[in-house]
């Protein structure tokens, strides 16, 4: 399937300075309709272009948003580490309730995208009267046996690729561990060594993500501006196991009262199949779309195909 035709924000905006922190925000599609809102990857990834071309503009009144550190929203976190303070999941939350108040919407469907399903998930637990629905695509709950697979067990695939990342930060562990060993380089000062860090991290990101050979690297990756803020973004949250003293999986009180539509590759090593298995359990009226292969993007093949499919049968219910 196509992604829809892009269209021009209808409007754009920051949300008022909190805590050193200015949230950038957008909206697409028809303000009438039911609203969507988008939470992008990383941390750090920001809202990419094509990503409000997921949901057609007729059906859905789109919402976009930067997260605290990430993409128009400043500070950027590849130019400061003052980024990194006061930047937390539940932050991340306060500004989404701050985003709905402001744009004065009642309640709205959630899509999110790798660690974007974490927030939402997070987001849709502390606010549950806030949220119709969710499409989740690439599932992740940042747990650390997720992060000690990424960052470790998945080397076992990628061996030459993983010795290149453990050389960028010999002193640290394998998963969790490692994350924060790369969290200390990437904010220790020196500019060579957080370069440095920045691209090895990312070379082991886009490992994990070729896999497929039918992905997509994402073009910022050669950005270092976007390395550094990516990095230090996704090991400050990773490092922190994303500040969730409860188990998102062990929500499913909460949970199990949503409609969602779960999308997740069979062979993916970001965030392994087993993750979407378990919330599938956790939230009894979702559906589980098993995608063959190890694609992790969904702005392109079949997983872009799932997200568009999922917007139109929430937008027809």
């Amino acid at each position: 399937m196509s992604l829809f035709p892009a269209t021009k924000p209808l409007r754009s905006g920051t949300l008022p300075e909190k805590d050193g922190h200015l949230v950038h925000w957008e909206t697409f599609g028809t303000p009438v309709r039911p609203a969507m809102l988008l939470l992008h990857g990383g941390p750090g990834g920001g809202i990419k272009p094509r990503m409000p071309q997921l949901f057609d503009p007729e059906q859905w009144h789109i919402i976009a948003m930067d997260q605290r550190g990430a993409g128009k929203s400043l500070p950027y976190a590849g130019d400061s580490v003052a980024a990194l303070q006061a930047n937390t999941t539940a932050d991340l939350i306060y500004d989404i309730e701050r985003l709905r108040c402001t744009l004065n919407i009642e309640n709205w469907h959630l899509y999110g995208s790798s660690w974007g399903t974490t927030l939402a998930l997070a987001y849709a637990v502390e606010h549950p009267t806030r949220v119709k629905g969710m499409i989740l695509a690439a599932i992740a709950t940042t747990t650390k046996e997720e992060i000690d697979f990424l960052y470790g067990g998945a080397g076992m695939f990628l061996p030459e690729a993983f010795e290149a990342f453990q050389a960028g930060a010999p002193e640290g562990r394998s998963g969790v561990d490692m994350a924060a060993a790369y969290a200390d380089r990437l904010t220790s000062g020196d500019p060579n060594i957080e370069a440095a860090a920045a691209e090895a991290w990312c070379a082991w990101e886009e490992a994990v993500i070729m896999l497929d050979p039918r992905a997509e690297v994402p073009a910022q990756y050669k950005d270092p501006r976007y390395r550094l803020g990516f990095a230090r973004l996704v090991t400050h949250y990773f490092r922190n196991l994303a500040w969730l003293d409860v188990p998102i999986l062990d929500q499913k009180e909460i949970l199990a009262k949503f409609p969602a539509v779960l999308i997740n590759s069979r062979l993916d090593l970001s965030v392994p199949f087993s993750t979407a298995w378990q919330l599938h359990h956790v939230m009894p009226l979702s559906e589980l779309v098993a995608i063959p292969g190890s694609l992790h993007g969904t702005l392109y093949g079949p997983l872009s195909d799932a997200v568009i499919q999922a917007g139109q049968k929430f937008s027809d219910a």
